[in-house]
């Protein structure tokens, strides 16, 4: 997909803009979403009429503690990213299950629209480098990376796919581990906004040894 948004201009100048608390989109990275509301039901109809495109962002932290608030005057974060549709199902009951992989992070600029979804304006400029594929991932301390995350796993009694782990480059999995992280809309924006894969990898080290040092929990689950 990378070959097809190689700069900003391989984007629109307008993308639709899907609010979620808890939930950001990192380059190359996947996120799966259960959409079964009526205005994010056609921002999907609309983003597959339009090249499949659309934006991930967090409420801001004004908006309150839902996921998904209510209307579509709430506050948003500066810092969003910008997807792609890459899989979709239709689900029983009118809802929709969709896979939009990363493309860039960009600085957002909400205009008015007369949908019922949101639209902004992307600046891509802050993060031009998202669209080099692998771009700093050779300063990311893997080794501390692998060995918190069997940590992590272990104290939570979690299972993990390690072949695939292995065989992950350092930037599919930093920017797979944030999305797929149990942190917080706080925590998962620090690691959205991280300035680098490098800066992204410390910070996911350091939530996890806090958790490490404060969680005592021996639930067993498994993560896939």
């Amino acid at each position: 997909m990378s070959e097809h948004y190689r700069s900003p201009s391989d984007l629109p100048e307008i993308l639709p803009v899907f609010p979620l608390s808890g939930a950001i989109l990192l380059p190359r990275a996947s996120l799966t979403l259960n959409v079964f509301e009526p205005r994010y039901l056609a921002l999907v109809d609309f983003a597959l009429r339009h090249g499949r495109l659309l934006s991930i962002v967090q409420p801001a932290p004004e908006a309150g503690d839902e996921e998904s608030p209510q209307g579509n005057d709430f506050p948003l974060r500066q810092v969003a990213c910008a997807g792609r549709i890459t899989a979709f199902n239709e689900l029983e009951d009118e809802r929709l299950l969709i896979t939009i992989t990363g493309i860039a992070r960009f600085t957002l600029e909400e205009i008015s629209s007369d949908y019922c979804f949101r639209l902004a304006r992307p600046d891509f400029g802050k993060y031009h480098h998202d669209f080099e594929r692998g771009y700093g991932e050779d300063e990311v301390d893997r080794p501390q990376l692998i060995s918190t995350l069997r940590s992590y796993l272990d104290a939570n009694n979690l299972k993990a796919d390690w072949d695939r782990i292995n065989g992950a480059s350092n930037e599919r999995l930093v920017n797979t581990l944030s999305i797929l992280s149990p942190y917080g809309p706080e925590e998962k924006q620090a690691l959205l906004e991280a300035p680098d894969l490098k800066a992204r990898a410390e910070a996911l080290i350091a939530l996890a040894e806090i958790d490490l040092a404060t969680r005592d929990d021996d639930t067993g689950t498994s993560l896939q």
